[in-house]
């Protein structure tokens, strides 16, 4: 009575789900007595008749299959006549009728190469090797898995799956993988197939879940883990309810009664035994017939049961007597045998067309080799008339080489001569920048050395009136004003040191450098520079420094020359259009760094006028310049281009709006 209760709700709910299945079913068949037109409506509808058929009605899928594959025929649809075998091959693989199940696939495999239907040629070669695991032929099996999943992952890889039953397609094929693995006992194996494909098709909703939890169960079973492979089991069987596959349902019973069985439950193990050949024998599945009679004979048998024994065993016999005759057995090795013919043929087809493609290269080489030989001939001919004009040809052009190189020497030291004059201008552009920057710690320095003489003098007050707390206090006040004196020291020994890098010639030795100091003070050495030379003018300077910029190995001379550069040219454009913009013209250059793609970022904006479209391109070369005659040499940007790109291995870029803003980036890799 308890096993009734516990199996009793399963029925309950599967009721309810095989009245929602058979709405579907009865739907699709209001529509096709509807569409009496011999149209593509109609064949759609006959597939999905056909398919929602073929495992709980194989006689129904076959009818329906039938039709849509004359159909498909009529249409010229070589795809859906494909479907069509393979919905009837299904369903002919259930009622045990192996020879036509397997024959129809091969051909649906025939309509799909002609086409290049690569997800109909995997499906039947899945169904083929499916068929084997059903048949419990599983050495036969695994080759048609694994052509099948070798044809789908070349075709992936190259190719987006956008269908749901080709996203499917790849799990089933990994489900009877695994089922291979698991019925020759290599349950590692089988369980690391089944975990991938249950994953996606819990994910996706696949109707192959049911079959993945029953596999898992046999898994599970097969560990020592009776209650896990019970859950799997269970869940199987309500998986399967649920899209009325009564195949599984007998399967997962007779799955059910072979782990009661193990457990020395054998009232459980008969019950399910016989719920398994009860489901099997509705269905007319003779292979699981087959199954679970051979189970129940055995149970029996260990019962000392003979008649319910021999009762089994009448079964067993007839279930098996017309699923393996003798004259099926040999269609079957037939079938196999001609279709492994059929793919060496394949292959040394495959095999012949490239020995063909290499002789036909090998001649073409051949005949181009020919052809070259000629053509050197023909060269070598030319080539010693030519030596003699070349001799002679050579001669002059020494005696050209000789000015030129005279004409070259005197070129360089113009240059040199170009770059030194550039150099000492932009020294001079920082001269004064730097005098009122060093005027700043010398003020400083000064201040501090008279207080100090005056505290010294009180000092010698209070020793004298005999204070010595007083005199400690005043001599910690000395402590601190020495050491702002010598902070202050250093700040204008740094000042100089810099400019005497910027007036000597780059050692081209790099050091680790920090970019936000060297252009802050390039920057303020700049503005100043220009303010000396010009009272009235004045620029808002606006700075955006990166947090935590790592040092970076550079000529600091080198950087900073060029960012003197783009500092002059930015406040020049500044000034000049703040001639001609009015009142409310706010002169203002930006500085900001940062870091992008592992380089550190350098951008210097002006709001200047802008570099006009039709001369960007032009501004990095050398000695063009837009400044009127006597106030630029055109070297600047060039020299700074010079510095960043082939020196550094930066970038400059460059953003610009006329009557807007002009923009330059330096991008230094770290």
């Amino acid at each position: 009575m308890k096993k009734i209760f516990v199996i009793l709700p399963l029925f309950l709910f599967a009721s309810l789900i095989t009245s929602a299945q058979s709405k579907k079913i009865d739907t699709l068949r209001v529509a096709l007595s509807k569409a009496t037109a011999p149209d593509t409506i109609r064949l759609n509808i006959l597939k999905e008749l056909s398919s929602s058929y073929f495992i709980s009605k194989p006689d129904s899928s076959l009818y329906f299959g039938q039709q849509c594959y004359d159909l498909a025929i009529k249409f010229n649809r070589i795809a859906d006549q494909g479907i069509g075998l393979n919905n009837m091959a299904n369903a002919y693989t259930s009622l045990g009728d192996y020879v036509k199940g397997i024959q129809f696939f091969l051909k649906a495999i025939r309509l799909a190469e002609s086409v290049d239907d690569v997800s109909g040629v995997v499906t039947s070669y899945n169904n083929i090797g499916a068929t084997y695991v059903q048949k419990q032929d599983y050495l036969k099996a695994l080759p048609y898995l694994q052509l099948g999943l070798k044809k789908w992952n070349t075709y992936t890889a190259t190719h987006k799956l956008t269908y749901y039953s080709d996203r499917e397609l790849k799990s089933s094929l990994l489900l009877n993988v695994a089922e291979v693995f698991l019925y020759t006992h290599n349950i590692d194996s089988a369980n690391h197939y089944l975990q991938i494909c249950y994953e996606d098709s819990k994910k996706n909703h696949f109707d192959i879940l049911n079959n993945i939890e029953r596999d898992l169960g046999e898994v599970e079973t097969a560990r020592g883990n009776k209650t896990a492979a019970l859950n799997y089991f269970r869940d199987a069987v309500s998986l399967s309810v649920e899209i009325e596959d009564t195949e599984t349902i007998s399967i997962t019973y007779l799955s059910i009664a072979n782990l009661y069985h193990k457990y020395k439950q054998q009232d459980s193990a008969e019950y399910y035994a016989q719920k398994a050949l009860e489901v099997a024998g509705t269905g007319r599945f003779l292979q699981d017939v087959l199954n679970a009679g051979k189970v129940l004979g055995t149970y029996y048998d260990e019962d000392h049961n003979l008649s319910q024994a021999y009762k089994y065993l009448k079964i067993t016999t007839a279930a098996k007597d017309s699923l393996f005759s003798q004259d099926k057995v040999k269609q079957l090795l037939s079938i196999d045998f001609d279709e492994k013919q059929r793919l060496r043929d394949i292959e040394a087809a495959k095999i012949q067309e490239r020995n063909t493609i290499r002789m036909y290269v090998l001649i073409a080489g051949m005949a181009i080799l020919l052809l070259l030989a000629f053509i050197f001939w023909r060269a070598n001919k030319q080539r010693t008339k030519a030596y003699h004009l070349l001799h002679k040809q050579k001669q002059e052009i020494d005696l050209q080489k000789a000015k030129v190189e005279q004409t070259l020497g005197e070129l360089r030291a113009t240059q040199h001569q170009l770059i030194q004059s550039e150099k000492m201008a932009s020294l001079g552009e920082l001269t004064a920048g730097i005098a009122h920057e060093i005027q700043n710690p010398l003020n400083f320095v000064n201040n501090f050395s008279e207080v100090n003489i005056e505290l010294i003098d009180e000092i010698e007050t209070e020793m004298e009136n005999g204070d010595k707390a007083e005199v400690m206090a005043i001599l910690e006040d000395v402590k601190q004003n020495l050491e702002k004196i010598r902070h202050h020291g250093k700040r204008a020994d740094g000042i100089v040191k810099g400019m005497l890098q910027h007036s000597r010639a780059s050692s081209n030795t790099k050091e680790p450098a920090d970019i936000n100091k060297l252009a802050d003070e390039y920057l303020r050495l700049t503005y100043h520079g220009l303010r000396a030379k010009d009272k009235s003018f004045n620029a808002e300077l606006i700075t955006n420094f990166g947090e935590h910029l790592p040092l970076i190995n550079i000529v600091p001379q080198d950087i900073g020359r060029s960012l003197l550069n783009l500092f002059t040219n930015a406040f020049y454009a500044v000034r000049q259009k703040q001639k001609t913009a009015g009142t409310s013209y706010q002169p203002t250059v930006t500085l900001s760094t940062g870091i992008m793609d592992n380089h550190v970022i350098i951008k210097v904006k002006d709001n200047g006028n802008g570099i006009p479209e039709n001369i960007r391109e032009k501004i990095m070369q050398p000695f063009f310049t837009t400044k009127p005659t006597g106030e630029g040499t055109g070297l600047g940007l060039s020299l700074s281009y010079e510095i960043v790109v082939n020196e550094h291995s930066g970038i400059i870029d460059i953003n610009s709006e006329e009557g807007e803003y002009t923009e330059f980036i330096i991008k230094l890799p770290i």
